[in-house]
């Protein structure tokens, strides 16, 4: 191939940035050209296409966000939309396409597959949701975002005597919850892929403060049904603890990729560059252990997540 594009959709997520660099600069040593398409599908659609050089993705590595900006399209599922994007592809003649986006952006990329266009997907969310790698690009980033906001809130928590319930994200997948609450400490830890029992998390509080303890954290991920300040509410009135309920919501997308993502992010950019030159097509990039992997996008996405039961039960075994 010599001529590929990139884009990223969906919700943006720290490291993006430094996929795109990795993409572009690395199609321009292989002697490729590379465009970049902005604003997502909505942008193929319209044709928002426009080449790129070495210069373009100058100072952006250490940047959150995305620079090529992003947007979900509902338009892109439908036929028209469906069609008019693939019609972009072959007026601007793009061979290839690397696709940076979550799970319903690696279906679009699927699609677009399924209709003969070559793509490559990077895991691009701070969800961790994606079964077929370890890691996602800015999870590690959103995971110690948290663990920052943790931080703060226990310093007035404790200063009040009191607990405190924070919600994170991660939709319907609790890694960022599970990550935050092991390596921040947490009182107790609530995510969806686990049944919560109030009661047990309650007995948790009141055992604590039988000890001493004077203030808890609580990590809730935000695919847990229960919502959080019904949640916070509940464990004052059974509790007597005055609770209070923390929303952390999109402060975990921003802010300057750690150095992990950073690695992670132009390591999988580089990849998805070289399976191209080599027309090595439909596949998602990801990491297994500290190995760069890629797999067969359809079967990629048919990987479900599951609990990584051990980082589980340490989280519960060091909270008492």
């Amino acid at each position: 191939m010599k001529r590929i594009a990139v884009l990223t959709s969906g919700g943006d997520s720290p490291g993006m940035n430094t996929a795109i660099r990795a993409v572009v600069r690395g199609a321009i040593y292989n002697d490729m050209e590379v465009y970049g398409i902005k604003r997502g599908y909505e942008g193929l659609i319209a044709g928002d296409i426009s080449e790129m050089n070495v210069s373009s993705v100058s100072d952006i590595i250490q940047r959150g966000g995305t620079v090529l900006h992003t947007a979900r399209s509902a338009h892109f599922m439908e036929s028209e939309g469906f069609k008019r994007a693939t019609d972009m592809l072959e007026n601007f003649e793009i061979e290839g396409l690397v696709v940076i986006g979550g799970d319903g952006s690696l279906n679009g990329a699927l699609k677009l597959a399924k209709a003969g266009k070559a793509v490559v997907g990077l895991p691009g969310t701070i969800d961790n949701d994606l079964g077929y790698t370890d890691y996602t690009i800015g999870f590690d980033t959103s995971v110690n975002t948290v663990l920052s906001a943790i931080s703060n809130i226990r310093d007035t928590s404790s200063s009040h005597e009191r607990s405190t319930v924070i919600e994170v994200m991660g939709r319907n997948c609790g890694d960022i919850a599970l990550h935050a609450a092991l390596c921040g400490g947490a009182e107790a830890v609530l995510i969806p892929e686990i049944e919560p029992s109030i009661n047990g998390l309650c007995r948790t509080l009141i055992q604590g403060k039988n000890r001493g303890k004077r203030h808890s954290i609580i990590i809730k991920a935000e695919g847990v049904k229960i919502p959080t300040q019904e949640l916070a509410d509940i464990i004052t009135e059974r509790t007597g603890l005055e609770t209070k309920a923390v929303v952390l919501a999109y402060i975990q997308r921003g802010g300057a990729p750690t150095g992990r993502d950073r690695m992670l992010a132009s390591q999988m950019g580089y990849k998805a560059v070289e399976l191209l030159r080599d027309d090595v097509i439909n596949r998602a990039v990801g990491i297994r252990g500290n190995e760069i992997t890629h797999y067969d996008l359809e079967e990629a996405l048919a990987m479900k997540r599951e609990v990584n039961q051990g980082v589980s039960d340490l989280a519960e075994i060091l909270s008492i």
